[in-house]
């Protein structure tokens, strides 16, 4: 099969012919028809987070089920499947409590990979999935049959973006109708947040990024309001905004320090602060923690949505399905394995919601 092989951090994805296992035990291989670019591949392919190489990343995938290995019941060939980097055992202390992103079992895939070069090396399955490759092999809690009829590329953003960005408010955060939100960050992420603000009733959806034309799409997805945060009135207008007080939920959805120190600045007594986005290891933010106390605020990080792959990618498709959640308007581009690097230079520079590579 072709994949997308990163070699060395920084540098082009080449595409070679790799080698994939059969499914084992309580795993899946998938055919896969689309496999939509997150910043987090861009951040793991240019080693922000380490990691081995060789690899292949991509982890936001979709496509039809091609084998089953033993043990496994609730999946067949020929399904349409979203395929998630979300492993889970569904029996340990976090999963036992819904925890799922959190999972601590270990799993033959986290020991051995599935992939192999033409000599035979290891190539490391970047976030659980390596799914920038024409096929993929996975643990069965990663894949979620959804409904035949709903478009595979369209399809492959609720593996991640969707189920981040509107997890992270309806799950993590669980906010109020009726509350008011800013959303840091109007990309493929934070305008999940912003239409899973919508949906759980948010009564005021602020939406602060630096270009003005993903401000315009934020308002198209549901903010209610929108403040660019390269000007230096930025926190004056959102604490106006939100009544005098500042907001009720911050929903940081990109890894950047300074967004998430200024998150702090417009957030309300008693308000809650959401790191979503993930920085490269080693940067910190900086706050003050007696202030933090005496406001009685709280900082809270979210996981993929704090999801449950089975229980959240149905709702969303459903929500799809209903009309009332956006997918197809989220994918910025379509492109060939080949021209992945062009992609993901999009990517990069802040031009795409999601560039899907179609298989």
């Amino acid at each position: 099969m072709k994949a997308a092989v990163c070699r060395a951090f920084g540098q082009p994805l080449t595409i070679e012919e790799l080698s994939i296992a059969d499914p084992g035990v309580g795993e899946v291989k998938v055919r896969l028809a689309a496999c939509a670019i997150c910043h987090s591949d861009v951040t793991l392919a240019e080693g922000g987070w380490g990691g081995d190489l060789p690899a292949v990343y991509g982890h936001e995938a979709s496509g039809i089920v091609e084998s089953v290995g033993p043990g496994v019941s609730n999946l067949q060939q020929g399904d349409h499947v979203v395929v998630t980097l979300i492993r889970s055992c569904g029996h340990c202390h976090y999963c036992s409590q819904s925890v799922e992103t959190q999972c601590e079992a270990d799993f033959q895939l986290d020991r051995q990979s599935p992939l192999a070069d033409e000599t035979g090396q290891n190539v490391a399955q970047g976030l659980n999935s390596g799914a920038f490759a024409q096929q993929v092999v996975v643990e069965q809690s990663q894949v979620c049959v959804i409904p035949s009829d709903i478009p595979l590329d369209v399809a492959s953003i609720l593996a991640c973006g969707v189920l981040t960005g509107f997890g992270a408010v309806a799950n993590t955060a669980n906010i109020k109708p009726g509350c008011t939100i800013a959303v840091v960050g109007c990309g493929g992420v934070g305008i999940n947040s912003i239409q899973g603000a919508v949906h759980c009733g948010a009564s005021r959806i602020i939406a602060l990024d630096l270009l003005d034309e993903k401000l315009e799409l934020a308002r198209l997805f549901g903010a209610t309001h929108t403040v660019n945060s390269a000007q230096s009135t930025c926190t004056a207008q959102v604490i106006e905004l939100s009544g005098g007080r500042g907001v009720d939920y911050v929903f940081v959805t990109v890894g950047v320090k300074a967004a998430i120190e200024q998150s702090l600045d417009i957030l309300a007594k008693a308000g809650t602060a959401v790191i979503v986005g993930m920085p490269a290891s080693g940067v910190l933010a900086e706050y003050d923690p007696g202030e933090f106390a005496a406001k009685g605020q709280s900082l809270v990080g979210s996981k993929m949505g704090s999801a449950s792959v089975r229980r959240d990618i149905p709702k969303l498709a459903a929500l799809y399905q209903a009309g009332t959640l956006k997918l197809d308007e989220l994918v910025s581009g379509r492109y060939a394995l080949e021209d992945i690097n062009d992609a993901i230079a999009s990517v990069k520079r802040g031009e795409a919601l999601r560039n899907v590579v179609i298989f």
